[in-house]
């Protein structure tokens, strides 16, 4: 139906099945953004709401930015699709140079998917097909952690660890097992950064390996700073004895970075940050700025010259995407790099991260906090939940917010919050004083 120009809210919303939204809730009071700019959304009747969730953690550079806008308006009327199969064109391979050029140094290739769900279900399938190329056939299972999120295609919410996003789907993959996750509220409540306690949950994957067999485990994936399950941050120690471990027993370990890439911890990936190398980085979200769905599997040259044997002509490794590589989300890709590495913006986190901090652990003395936890330009907020009504303080929060021009974002009872990078400390305190004076009011 046509959308009537004096009024930019449709007057049927029937037909859009909402992604991961109370649908019924929604299209009674529809909250509706209708254009943005920098550090800002407009909302269908007028009013500016400051983005306190860098869209959904992905406009790492905010909203509207010149020289991404250009470069898919240029490369629309250039080339508008390019094959993938059998076919190339010159940007997608400028874009991975690219993106090895700011990659921890063992990743040296990049194979491109359309987000960060399937790049993960790219990542997993290369684990499984590398171990079977270099002779180790056996090893088919992969071992994930409790409150994990890897996306919602069949293998990330097998790997995943989050209830409600397995629960409803059926006996999902096999051979998949699970660490147990790292929230320790009674040890590590309101840490600064990395919590002190909690590093020997990282032994788990000891006993998890001996129970199946280290012949038969694949690769082992995880979220450096786990972000939708509510802002967990790695003990100090964990990341580095999961290395260990994998590495004694031959096990690929991969790191989801689709939320902490591109500067959200103030490097270019959380590998770096925490010094750990993995084996396979995925990537999404802050890669295009949100713009066009564009995601990526780094990968070491170990990984990848395991498939480069047979007959030349011979296809190496059968997975792929239509839109692998896509033209426009190529450009975009490369005008975001750009803009990062113009205006600095990952220094410019780093350089914000301790007044972010302090103005995220001012709200400790508010009702209903019981856990703050932050580390980069992200911070996490876990309010008691309600009895008997788990989330519904979250939801209200987060209801009052906008209501209030500020976009927060909720995970069950926690308020999760990663703004554009080009976020100033006048923002930040807008942030904060409008959340205090919401939680003050809280039920």
């Amino acid at each position: 139906m046509a959308l009537d120009r004096s009024n930019p809210v449709p007057n049927d919303l029937s037909a859009f099945w909402m992604p991961f939204t109370a649908n019924r809730q929604f299209k009674k009071t529809p909250r509706m953004f209708v254009s943005a700019d920098g550090m800002y959304y407009k909302t269908a009747d007028g009013r500016q709401v400051l983005d306190g969730t860098a869209g959904l953690w992905c406009c790492n550079a905010g909203h509207n930015r010149p020289r991404i806008v250009e470069a898919i308006r240029q490369q629309a009327g250039e080339l508008d699709y390019a094959p993938a199969f059998q076919m190339g064109h010159p940007k997608a391979f400028e874009l991975a140079t690219r993106l090895r050029d700011m990659a921890p140094e063992p990743m040296e290739h990049v194979f491109f998917t359309n987000s960060g769900s399937e790049s993960v279900e790219t990542a997993l399938k290369i684990a499984i097909a590398y171990q079977r190329a270099i002779g180790q056939g056996t090893r088919t299972r992969l071992i994930g952690r409790e409150r994990g999120y890897h996306g919602v295609n069949f293998g990330g919410i097998s790997v995943g660890g989050i209830v409600n996003n397995r629960k409803f789907f059926g006996s999902l993959l096999t051979g998949v097992d699970h660490l147990p996750h790292t929230h320790l509220p009674e040890k590590n409540a309101f840490t600064r950064g990395q919590p002190e306690h909690g590093a020997d949950l990282a032994d788990e994957l000891e006993r998890i390996v001996a129970l199946h067999g280290p012949e038969t485990v694949a690769a082992v994936i995880v979220e450096p700073m786990a972000g939708s399950t509510g802002v967990l941050m790695p003990p100090k120690g964990y990341l580095q004895r999961l290395r260990e471990i994998t590495r004694k027993h031959g096990i690929l370990l991969i790191f989801d970075e689709v939320i902490t890439g591109f500067g959200r911890l103030g490097s270019s990936f959380a590998a770096e940050h925490f010094d750990v190398m993995p084996d396979m980085i995925t990537c999404a979200k802050g890669l295009t700025n949100g713009v066009i769905p564009m995601g990526a599997v780094l990968a070491t040259r170990e990984i990848h010259d395991a498939f480069m044997h047979g007959p030349e002509e011979a296809i190496e490794l059968f997975h792929g995407y239509t839109y692998s590589g896509n033209p426009i989300a190529s450009a975009a890709g490369l005008a975001t790099l750009e803009t990062y590495r113009e205006e600095g913006l990952f220094e410019r986190a780093a350089e914000l991260a301790p007044y972010w901090e302090d103005a995220v652990h001012s709200l400790r003395d508010c009702p209903h906090v019981i856990d703050i936890r932050n580390m980069g330009l992200i911070a996490g907020i876990e309010l008691e939940p309600i009895a008997g009504a788990p989330t519904k303080r979250a939801f209200s929060a987060f209801l009052q917010a906008y209501e209030k021009d500020v976009l927060i974002r909720t995970t069950g009872d926690i308020i999760a919050l990663s703004p554009p990078l080009i976020i100033e400390k006048h923002h930040i305190d807008t942030l904060f004083g409008t959340l205090r004076d919401i939680l003050k009011g809280l039920d």
